[in-house]
């Protein structure tokens, strides 16, 4: 039997089969994907062959290959990266510029990884209903920013549903990934989205305006006017995998775009003389915040940089 996966709970996943059923599978064996290291070698997304057994769980025998995925840098094992959904149409990250502030180095992160890998991202910027004067400022500023270089930017508030209209037209009959740090909403979002999904939601901590993991587990939930959102566990920071320092300026767009005017072809962007992207900077046509995270990024082949989780 084929089917998709739509859930995964660690060792167990939930299958979708093609004939409507839902079936708990375990994998059989060991899977090793091609090229990539991964803690998870089957994720929400996954379309997979089956093989049912007399206890009515099934086998995971094989993966079918992806279209594309969205990866990051495990946060304990360096080495290793974690899928975090597979086959998808497009990606919201949901980021919140206060209770908590998402960085802009965070943003910049997943949108270069989902750049990689071909996935369209949408900025969702959530809790703009607690958005004092100086708040709007910045958030004005970031979504300029970001949408002066073609990334859709949506300002909403899941709480009063201000905003939510222009996201529930984009969501129909596509699979979207949702992502985002912990405590920006994601959960509250997809309930208005979803009321009959009654996800689990917390708290923001008053001591260090952060949020709580409250999604435990990548699950996909069908939409009633067509297509599918995939929830995923917030997290805190987002490292880069498997990108060659001479590959990350393909996944900024504007650093990009400059680059073809280096006076070198194996041009770092770091220091060289005659570094059209440094002079990009210091005229304000790339943003200082975009320029520290693509340094950032440059500087991710330093392993010792992910020996504690973040």
């Amino acid at each position: 039997m084929q089917g998709i996966v739509i859930k995964n709970t660690g060792s167990w996943y939930t299958v979708l089969t093609d004939e409507g059923q839902q079936i708990e599978s375990k994998i059989k064996g060991k899977f090793r994907l091609q090229g990539i290291r991964s803690t998870n070698p089957v994720a929400v997304g996954d379309r997979v062959t089956i093989v049912a057994n007399a206890e009515g769980t099934a086998l995971i025998t094989a993966i079918e290959k992806r279209r594309n995925y969205i990866i990051r840098r495990s946060s304990n094992l360096s080495k290793q990266s974690h899928i975090i959904a597979a086959n998808v149409d497009q990606a919201c990250l949901v980021v919140t510029v206060r209770e908590p502030e998402t960085s802009t180095t965070f943003i910049d992160r997943f949108l270069a990884t989902a750049e990689a890998y071909s996935i369209p991202v949408v900025l969702v910027f959530n809790k703009v209903d607690l958005l004092a004067p100086a708040d709007h400022s910045l958030q004005e500023h970031l979504i300029s920013l970001y949408t002066a270089l073609d990334y859709r930017c949506i300002a909403l508030s899941a709480l009063t549903g201000e905003g939510m209209t222009a996201l529930q037209e984009m969501l129909k009959d596509r699979i979207t990934l949702f992502s985002g740090n912990s405590g920006v909403g994601k959960s509250t979002l997809l309930n208005r989205i979803l009321p009959h999904a009654a996800l689990r939601t917390a708290e923001i901590s008053a001591a260090h305006h952060t949020g709580t993991h409250t999604t435990t587990h990548s699950q996909m939930l069908p939409l009633p006017e067509g297509g599918w959102v995939i929830d995923t566990p917030g997290i805190k920071g987002f490292g880069s995998f498997d990108m060659k320092p001479e590959e990350i300026c393909s996944y900024f767009r504007e650093i990009f775009r400059e680059s073809e005017h280096c006076r070198f072809n194996n041009c770092t962007h770091t220091h060289e003389p005659g570094c059209a992207v440094l002079q990009a900077v210091t005229e304000g046509r790339i943003s200082e915040s975009r320029y520290r995270s693509y340094l950032s990024m440059m500087d991710d082949h330093d392993e010792n940089k992910y020996r504690e989780a973040y």
